[in-house]
């Protein structure tokens, strides 16, 4: 995109782009729930849980505060956004999730570990990056491990896309960085060549990033350090 860096609002084709998600990065598993997990979603997701609708939403009135807000993409079973926003209470933190027991899951470390700062929603990622997020309302976007989609066929449904990372770009405060992070390697490569290209992000690094330390190591990853394979972050912040 050739606009400028400091009035990204979204042009008409922009928008026609992000009008329609016919290819999804993900594919709906919903697996079992345990008898805990379900027990959480069900009283816990009413109380933290913010629905998708087509219109934008004030986040500071989603978490009765105003704090730097983080937006976690795919969160999983919620190990690692528990952690996070248990270790950094001052900022506020957003998790997305499609599958039905990774919500229960984290509405379940929500509950035990009495966070205050975690919101979730159970829907699709990009359309709520299109449709709620405010522009430049974002302090930083996590996107920790995403299906590599492996086979070459099915690289277009890979959610870090050179769209995806403009819409990103678009959300994010003046500063604010997109943090990913995968334990493929052609995935790794993949995704800094699409980072680079967008001219609103800039790499922290000479290429890939050191771990930060806000980004814990979880049990499979350790799994798979020991194992001898690589995990790469990468960290682009937003121009000013």
């Amino acid at each position: 995109m050739t606009q400028g860096i400091d009035d990204r609002a979204l042009t008409e084709g922009e928008e026609h782009r992000f009008s329609r998600r016919s290819i999804r990065s993900f594919v709906l598993r919903q697996g079992r729930m345990s008898e805990a997990q379900q027990r959480y979603l069900d009283t816990v997701l009413p109380r933290i849980g913010i629905p998708y609708r087509e219109a934008a939403l004030d986040l500071d009135a989603a978490f009765g505060r105003k704090a730097p807000k983080i937006l976690e993409i795919g969160f999983g079973m919620g190990e690692t956004t528990a952690r996070i926003a248990a270790a950094h209470p001052e900022n506020d933190y957003l998790g997305i999730e499609v599958h039905t027991p990774g919500v229960g899951a984290l509405c379940k470390l929500v509950e035990e570990q009495g966070l205050a700062n975690v919101r979730i929603m159970q829907h699709d990622a990009v359309e709520v990056l299109r449709d709620m997020i405010p522009e430049g309302a974002l302090a930083g976007v996590h996107v920790f491990f995403p299906d590599p989609w492996r086979k070459k066929r099915h690289h277009k449904r890979r959610i870090v896309q050179p769209d995806f990372v403009a819409l990103v770009a678009v959300k994010l405060a003046p500063g604010g960085y997109l943090h990913c992070a995968t334990d493929w390697e052609d995935y790794a490569h993949w995704m800094l060549e699409v980072l680079s290209a967008e001219p609103a992000l800039a790499n922290t690094a000479s290429g890939f990033a050191p771990r930060p330390d806000y980004r814990p190591l979880t049990k499979f990853e350790n799994r798979g350090l020991a194992l001898g394979h690589g995990v790469w972050d990468l960290v682009f912040r937003r121009r000013d």
